[in-house]
């Protein structure tokens, strides 16, 4: 069986493998492009000590369960449209969260527009920082 043949008998099973190949590489791609930087919870702790501002980017009834130290709450809903409510904190270093470290990948660009330039993204979010035995506010 010839290369073409192969190919045109099993074009789908190609196309699936690229796809998903796609998909495995994308975040790697993703974080070396980004201008935010991740961040564990004892370096996350040690620049909440030095007056970074924690952004809490879950949904309300997950943010009322329990969330970090002093934190601003903006669902990443409501994140571009609300971005002025953080204009007196873009001087400031800004730790993005969510529940597991997913959503808040994705306020990066969001929080750029706003005139941040220390964006960090707290790998693991809340599930992390609970797991690590740190404080959380109700």
């Amino acid at each position: 069986m010839s290369v073409v043949a192969f190919v045109e008998k099993n074009w789908m099973l190609i196309l699936v493998a690229f796809v998903s190949g796609a998909m495995l590489v994308w975040p790697l791609v993703q974080r070396r492009f980004s201008s935010m930087k991740e961040i564990g919870t004892l370096a996350a702790t040690q620049l909440l000590n030095r007056d970074a501002v924690a952004l809490d980017l879950r949904e309300t009834k997950e943010y009322e369960g329990g969330r970090l130290p002093n934190a601003v709450h903006i669902p990443l809903s409501q994140l571009e449209s609300r971005a002025a409510e953080l204009a007196p904190m873009k001087s400031r270093p800004v730790i993005a969260y969510c529940a597991r470290g997913q959503r808040s990948r994705g306020a990066g660009s969001a929080l750029e527009k706003a005139g941040f330039k220390d964006i960090y993204h707290l790998t693991g979010g809340v599930a992390a920082w609970r797991s690590a035995g740190l404080p959380l506010e109700k």
